[in-house]
């Protein structure tokens, strides 16, 4: 157990339980504060398991400054948010396909600069970067959450210690 987070890992997948709030924050800043220009990192889960609540401890990693409340772009598809790096959040939930991803205007945003944080990833199809840090959330519980993060490429399995 590090930092009240207790961790499994095989190769490239890291397998983390999330007992509560306070453990999702300490992973979010954590994984915030190893962010380099131009990352892309993918949350997958249901309605409710945490995605945004783990993006905005991403985006205080970063230093976005509390003023800047980041929220659900469910219906604005895009929020933007700026501290070390500019934060890109997307959410796709309401697009079918990466046709949509594209008309939206959204794909100019993924991978290029600052951090893009994307919610609902499934959407993006061939325009899914290679860099990547995928992260799967699924609740165990009221306030457990199980976090598999998994690094597709080089830059943040080294990151992640997980290569």
């Amino acid at each position: 157990m590090v930092d009240g987070v207790e961790r499994s890992m095989t190769e490239a997948v890291n397998t983390v339980l999330l007992p509560d709030l306070a453990a999702t924050a300490a992973l979010g800043h954590r994984l915030g504060r190893m962010a380099r220009n131009g990352d892309v990192i993918l949350l997958q889960g249901g309605l409710g398991v945490g995605k945004t609540t783990l993006t905005q401890a991403i985006a205080a990693g970063l230093e976005v400054p509390p003023e800047q409340y980041v929220s659900s772009p469910s219906f604005a598809l895009m929020h933007e948010y700026r501290g070390r790096l500019p934060l890109f959040h997307l959410d796709c939930w309401r697009l079918a396909d990466e046709e949509d991803v594209e008309a939206a205007g959204l794909a100019e945003h993924i991978g290029r600069t600052g951090l893009t944080v994307v919610e609902w990833p499934d959407r993006l199809g061939r325009l899914r970067p290679a860099e990547r840090l995928e992260i799967t959330l699924a609740a165990e519980g009221e306030t457990v959450r199980r976090c598999v993060l998994e690094a597709a490429g080089r830059s943040w399995a080294e990151r992640l210690g997980s290569r």
